[in-house]
């Protein structure tokens, strides 16, 4: 579908998905959101729902200013992805074992490394950089109380929540290596302190919502916010590296017989800043549940642990500012999932997929999400489908 267009105070709303389908909390956000000053431009995801400040799934382009609660607190939350050169045959019938290495070598919820990973030592890791990066951690850390030792540790970890490690096979029969995860708590914590000091800030006290305070070009608050949120898009893409190329350790090990080899690895955030421009002048385009999808440029859009994801290429398509959704949309809260859905409901969702299947993740099963096939037909003027991927091993944090 192209956009259905809604009114909004000082730009229309832009939805890649039917208004009415829209939950009316995640409508006021958005109608919120279109009064702010600064704002030039907002996009919703046919993803979209309520969030926590701004909308989940909304794509936010401003002049001179940014909402760090448009960002959420984990900043550059995201996707990596990468084909091997196994194929389905080449899997054992009983994955439990593979599962179990994998979650061996990538500490999962709040799990630490016991020791901080060299990436000297990783199978293709991208180290440029890697030194300037944590030589940059004091003026980071400054903001708050966190210790190098702590982020370090954390550096290659997957979080809880709706990250996962998944091992997927795609309609060709070919295995892909897929993860989800952002900046882990450095990133959270630089999130909230930020949003705090927007919103003591003069020129956010008569917002219609205080919790779209934004920072304004040329203060030192916004400079302090730019230097931080950076700095936390770094760590969250080190992250997924350091992950992928662990991951891709565990089956080069497990499947030594077949010198497994691997194409180059698709990362992207989807919860992120960027500077880009549009019609001539320059902007900070916000996507908050959303990717980018300028022409050419691989994608991540997944879906739920049972039901599978895509790798899209994007159009190009400067009405959306060049962006696509982020993965399925819930369609109900983790509590509302936990009443709705048992461990039964889960096992039989999940059937096929070496997975926990217990309470703790209850909340996560594919009925709380939106179809992920709808929602990649109603961006189909934004991306095109490389492949489409079944996960057989999920590990959830």
């Amino acid at each position: 579908m192209s956009y259905v267009e809604v009114p909004g105070a000082k730009v229309p709303i832009r939805m890649w998905t039917d208004p009415s389908t829209v939950d009316d909390g995640a409508m006021q956000q958005l109608r919120n959101t279109a009064t702010l000053p600064w704002i030039k431009g907002l996009a919703v995801m046919p993803d979209v729902h309520f969030g926590k400040g701004a909308t989940v799934g909304s794509v936010i382009a401003m002049q001179g200013a940014v909402c760090p609660a448009a960002v959420g607190v984990d900043i550059g939350c995201g996707m990596s992805a990468v084909k091997t050169s196994l194929t389905a045959n080449d899997l054992p019938g009983d994955l439990s074992r593979l599962r179990s290495k994998i979650e061996q070598a990538i500490p999962v919820g709040r799990g630490l490394h016991r020791s901080e990973v060299d990436p000297g030592r990783l199978y293709q890791f991208p180290t440029a950089g890697w030194d300037d990066f944590w030589s940059r951690f004091d003026g980071v850390a400054d903001a708050v109380k966190f210790r190098r030792e702590r982020a370090a540790l954390q550096m290659g970890t997957l979080g809880a929540g709706n990250h996962f490690v998944e091992l997927c096979v795609d309609m060709s029969d070919s295995v892909w290596l897929m993860l989800h995860s952002g900046s882990r708590n450095i990133g959270k914590e630089l999130a909230e302190f930020h949003i705090g000091e927007a919103r003591k800030l003069p020129h956010n006290q008569g917002l219609i919502d205080r919790d779209l305070a934004v920072f304004v070009a040329d203060t030192p608050q916004m400079a302090a916010y730019r230097h931080d949120l950076f700095w936390a898009q770094e760590y969250a893409k080190y992250n997924r590296a350091i992950m992928m190329a662990l991951f891709q350790e565990v089956v080069r090990r497990e499947f030594r017989k077949a010198r497994v080899t691997f194409d180059q690895v698709i990362s992207c955030h989807h919860n992120y800043v960027a500077e880009e421009q549009y019609e001539g002048m320059d902007m900070l385009v916000t996507r908050k549940g959303a990717i980018r999808a300028g022409s050419g440029e691989f994608g991540i859009i997944p879906g739920s642990m049972g039901t599978g994801s895509y790798i899209v290429k994007g159009l190009g398509n400067a009405a959306s500012f060049n962006s696509a959704s982020h993965g399925a949309g819930r369609k109900m809260s983790r509590s509302a999932a936990k009443k709705r859905f048992s461990t039964r409901d889960l096992e039989e969702q999940t059937r096929g997929v070496e997975c926990r299947k217990d309470s703790g993740v209850v909340d996560e099963i594919p009925g709380a999400y939106k179809p992920i096939e709808k929602v990649i037909e109603q961006q189909r003027d934004l991306v095109e489908v490389v492949a489409k991927l079944k996960q057989v091993i999920c590990v959830k944090g």
